[in-house]
């Protein structure tokens, strides 16, 4: 996409020849980073809802170190774009920006800031100079010439500002949050995110959020991902990781994936950088973060949190230096699935309201106050005929999850109400370190035949195939082919599209399994049978009680089949 272009629709010269649209008002915004764009894209159509009387272009701004991406994002969006260096000739009646450190030409047009995230809360670099800055704050000479009013979601930030910059005074708008308020109402959908995300109902959801620069979650610890996937059984739970724009910006896709392979590997749903964090944040059931604001949303949510980070960028006395001192930290050298499952075990939904109470002013009234003010400063009267602004939940997220194709599988058996119990962990072989067997404790390597890393399929002592095959014959015959290409295999086990599972064994044995549970995946009942081996109970017409990790327990019927010859 290119900006380089001056448009002769919808502003310009002899715009009017050419327009459909006759519009009274232009409102230009600023389009500077991916974060501050998107800010604005998410709420400007409830704002501007069926009234063409606003002509609306983006102008890109391309000085920012996280420009990247801005152009395809304004590109997708369907948004019309012109230069920076072609704003002036678009006659503003108002700009809008969600990046506050933006060169305005001279004029006489207002500009409303919004924030990219929540508050006044740290300090980053100044592009303007050596010197950090206040994240939020526009610029001196904005702010003496009166024409930038600043959009705060609490009182406590006016307070704030006008402490270190005294000429903000008579020019902050008491907006609330339209980002928090939009998570809000959609609160209650946590379920059918997680659905949509491609994870079960009994497992649960924990999050990695992490703002951008050194400090962060993902700059202190880029590993920490992989080694939280690796305390987590995998039936049990699901790992994500919302990365902050920035990073994807200045860094790119390539080197995040690159950096997250072993992670990816092991299943990591690493949320695309626009949109779909909030959803992702919303079906969370614990959040593993640092001072960036997907964090404090998180809390202010309700959600447990851990922090594994905090930087000291973080400013003094604002809402998520408070979060600082109430949320417990993740130890990343303990053991972090005694912490995160303690963190969600212990939590009370109403631990943060105090931090929350500190960010966000009358929740749901953000996007009323909003247009309000945009109109406002417009010199337009508010649309009366499409009513207030609608407050929408958020769509459905796209699953992103890479699939997770080998396992270490722990289990053990024992005897309960004459009843034997077979208890299994899966964790994914990505990020698994070398386990040794104890007593009672039984480890193997399970690989779909989709895994590609040779090394990993040689090892294995479990193969499965989770494409259900259609009849017996075709999954006999799959069974002996794996036998006879890898000769380190002791099982093969099959889902059948009939229900059901076989499961061979490289004596020639096949045997038949049914589950009274949701166990859709082979590798789970290739487990139960490779337990019954190691522990020498009989394989032909029994019962066991198969438990999950600790999601779920079923009875897991066995019989042998008639032999297939043996390989």
């Amino acid at each position: 996409m290119d900006a380089s272009q001056p448009l002769r629709v919808p502003v310009g010269r002899d715009a009017r020849r050419w327009s459909t649209f006759h519009g009274e008002k232009t409102l230009v915004v600023a389009a500077r980073t991916v974060t501050s764009t998107v800010r604005v894209l998410e709420c400007l159509p409830a704002l501007l809802r069926g009234d063409s009387r606003v002509t609306v272009v983006f102008a890109h701004d391309p000085t920012s170190a996280f420009s990247g991406g801005v152009l395809d994002l304004l590109h997708d969006a369907g948004c019309q774009v012109i230069s920076w260096e072609d704003l002036t000739s678009a006659a503003p009646d108002l700009i809008l920006s969600a990046s506050e450190n933006i060169h305005v030409p001279e004029g006489n047009c207002p500009v409303l800031v919004l924030p990219h995230g929540i508050g006044f809360q740290k300090q980053v670099p100044d592009s303007r100079g050596p010197h950090s800055r206040l994240s939020g704050m526009v610029s001196d000479q904005l702010l003496e010439s009166g024409r930038a009013w600043l959009a705060i979601s609490h009182p406590n930030q006016e307070e704030q500002l006008l402490a270190t910059h005294p000429k903000a005074a008579g020019h902050t708008l008491l907006v609330g949050d339209p980002c928090f308020d939009e998570l809000l109402v959609s609160a209650d959908q946590d379920g059918a995110y997680k659905a949509a995300l491609g994870i079960p109902g009994e497992q649960r959801l924990v999050v990695l959020s992490s703002t951008w620069g050194p400090t962060s979650l993902i700059g202190q610890d880029p590993a920490l991902p992989a080694r939280v996937l690796a305390a987590l059984p995998y039936d049990e739970f699901r790992v994500a990781a919302i990365i902050h724009p920035n990073v994807w910006s200045r860094h790119g896709s390539w080197q995040i994936r690159t950096l997250l392979a072993d992670a990816l590997g092991a299943g990591l749903i690493l949320v695309p950088p626009v949109h779909a964090w909030r959803a992702a944040l919303v079906a969370a059931d614990a959040v593993v973060g640092d001072h960036g604001s997907v964090t404090l949303y998180g809390a202010a949510l309700g959600k447990p949190v851990l922090l594994a980070a905090f930087g000291s960028e973080a400013v003094p006395g604002t809402a998520v230096d408070s979060l600082r001192r109430a949320a417990p930290r993740l130890d990343p050298l303990g053991d972090m699935h005694q912490q995160i499952t303690s963190a969600m075990g212990e939590h009370q939904p109403n631990r943060y309201r105090a931090v929350s109470a500190r960010a966000f002013a009358e929740p749901g009234m953000a996007l009323p106050r909003l247009r309000r003010a945009l109109y406002g400063l417009l010199k337009l009267p508010e649309p009366v005929t499409t009513g207030p602004p609608l407050q929408l939940m958020l769509p459905q997220p796209e699953q992103t999850r890479s699939a997770v194709s080998s396992w270490t599988v722990t289990t053990t058996a024992s005897v309960h109400d004459d009843r034997c119990v077979l208890t299994v962990w899966r964790r994914p072989a990505a990020v698994s370190a070398g386990e040794g067997e104890s007593t009672g404790t039984f480890i193997h390597l399970a690989c779909d035949e989709q895994e590609r890393d040779p090394r990993l399929i040689e090892s294995a002592s479990v193969m499965i195939h989770r494409c259900a095959a259609s009849t017996t014959p075709e999954a006999l015959r799959w069974i002996r082919d794996t036998f006879g290409r890898l000769p380190g295999c002791r099982l093969a086990a099959v889902a059948m599209s009939g229900g059901g599972f076989l499961v061979g064994l490289r004596d020639g044995r096949v045997v038949e399994a049914t589950t009274t549970g949701p166990t859709a995946d082979p590798g789970v009942l290739a487990a139960v049978v490779y337990t019954l081996l190691r522990t020498g109970a009989p394989l032909d017409d029994g019962v066991v009680t198969l438990r999950v990790g600790e999601v779920r327990e079923e009875d897991v019927a066995f019989r042998l089949r008639p032999c297939p010859p043996a390989v």
